[in-house]
């Protein structure tokens, strides 16, 4: 999804609204979780936001997201947002992590497919997503620490 940063997205600085780039993500996402579940996708969780460089008025930005991994029926999709600079070579700016879920038309979960990650980086994506959502099952009081394989993997 690439568009340009206008006058009215912009604060005092001249620098993309962060609850703008947050909503450009969240429709990013949304779309690549829909096109991967082929069903009503629904914002579950903002996992992760990092800021990493303001974003100018009048820069153009893309936003790349792919979903990462698919359980029984949520998603995580990682957001990679990529400015043009002056030369108009593609930097990264800025990054997310959502959750989504796959929902029924009457709002409730449903089954969806599975990934099957195959270059380097949507392995480590996957790999990680796992342990992303052991750490939120126990954050959240859903899983017990002893119970999160992965997370413990990363300790011994």
């Amino acid at each position: 999804m690439t568009d340009s940063v206008l006058p009215g997205e912009t604060n005092p600085l001249n620098n993309l609204f962060g609850g703008e780039l947050l909503a450009r993500m969240d429709r990013a996402a949304s779309i690549s979780a829909k096109r991967h579940s082929q069903k009503i996708v629904v914002t579950s969780a903002v996992n992760h936001v990092s800021f990493g460089m303001p974003i100018a008025i009048g820069t153009t930005v893309t936003i790349e997201a792919k979903v990462s991994r698919a359980f029984n029926s949520s998603m995580e999709v990682y957001i990679d947002v990529w400015i043009d600079n002056d030369e108009g070579n593609k930097i990264k700016a800025n990054e997310a992590i959502y959750t989504f879920v796959a929902v029924d038309k009457k709002g409730k979960p449903t089954k969806i497919e599975q990934i099957f990650p195959e270059t380097e980086i949507e392995k480590q994506r996957y790999d990680a997503a796992l342990r992303r959502r052991q750490l939120s099952l126990v954050l959240a009081g859903k899983m017990k620490a002893k119970d999160a394989t992965e997370l413990k993997a990363l300790f011994v």
